[in-house]
């Protein structure tokens, strides 16, 4: 496949995937009723947007140097050593070189800060947590901390980890919403969610004009805690976890991942937007739908995989 059609279909990917896809997926209904089927479609956009954004980039610029991707590296590779460049060069295609190379860098580098700066962060406030908190008796990583208002929230780590509930929650929640809480938080913990949202988090600060990115780090935000609540309805029944969701929320404390602070505060990063998060999730469990089918939840995962190879597929046939 010649390199400018190769590019110009990378190009056709990445607005695709920058604007009409995920707007329609952020505006409909079904992933509150598969809402790990809907995160695995959020990722695989995130990967396929960002690689053909990078490569319809990288390939137009290499257009000057030749109709094949691996004949026009090579032929690049030559000008760079030869300080010449080839006779049909414009100013785009070296503005489209320098972009592609920049994009990816700086993309890259930020993904890399955003987990530095979060592991520094949890490692500070697990330390605060040890020192000001008390163990919850029979429940090993569990940590008590004295405050008023109903707060829960987890601090993932590979070393440590702990989930962190208040006084006021114990005391404003019975048993069972308690123990919802505890297996929300735990699933948490175990699925990893806090690596999903900084990959989300950091596409979002690298590209805080790209307007997609705040509508999927929302989305994914949203998507997490209702695969949370997912493991928690095994637990629990789904009007006891609605109703220690609502209160926790009513209390203005929401459910947070503290490894993800953004590094500029000493406190523990809230996510945001915080009573955003609770009404979908309480509407889900009192309004219960059906999860999609196994047709559906096929067809999703066809086109996530289709999505996710689409890029490298062009790039290699160029």
């Amino acid at each position: 496949m010649p390199v400018i059609i190769s590019a110009a279909l990378l190009g056709v990917i990445a607005v695709t995937l920058a604007w009409p896809f995920p707007l329609v997926l952020a505006r409909s209904d079904w992933p509150a009723r598969s809402p790990g089927v809907a995160l695995v479609l959020w990722q695989a956009i995130a990967l396929s947007g960002g690689m053909s954004m990078i490569g319809s980039l990288l390939l137009y610029g290499l257009v000057p140097f030749g109709n094949a991707l691996p004949q026009s590296v090579i032929a690049l590779g030559y000008s760079l050593r030869s300080g010449t460049l080839p006779a049909d060069t414009r100013f785009t295609h070296v503005l489209a070189l320098g972009a592609a190379i920049l994009l990816s860098t700086h993309l890259l580098l930020n993904l890399f800060a955003t987990f530095v700066r979060a592991e520094r962060q949890r490692r500070r406030h697990y330390t605060l947590i040890a020192l000001l908190s008390d163990p919850l008796n029979g429940q090993p990583g569990m940590r008590v901390i004295d405050h008023p208002a109903p707060v829960a929230y987890c601090l993932p780590g590979a070393g440590h980890s702990a989930t962190v509930l208040s006084k006021g929650l114990l005391r404003l929640l019975d048993a069972d919403q308690v123990r919802a809480v505890i297996a929300h938080e735990r699933a948490h913990l175990v699925q990893q969610h806090h690596l999903v949202l900084l990959a989300f988090k950091s596409w979002h600060s690298a590209l805080p004009w790209f307007p997609i990115a705040n509508r999927a780090e929302n989305a994914v935000a949203l998507l997490v805690e209702m695969i949370a609540d997912d493991r928690a309805r095994r637990d629990v029944d789904d009007r006891t976890l609605a109703t220690a969701i609502a209160l926790v929320g009513l209390g203005q404390q929401p459910e947070v991942l503290a490894t993800t602070s953004d590094g500029e505060s000493d406190e523990p990063w809230i996510s945001s937007p915080e009573r955003a998060l609770v009404a979908p999730r309480v509407y889900r469990l009192i309004n219960q739908a059906l999860p999609l089918s196994r047709l559906a939840t096929m067809a999703v995962f066809v086109t996530a995989i289709a999505l996710a190879l689409a890029p490298a597929i062009v790039l290699l046939r160029a």
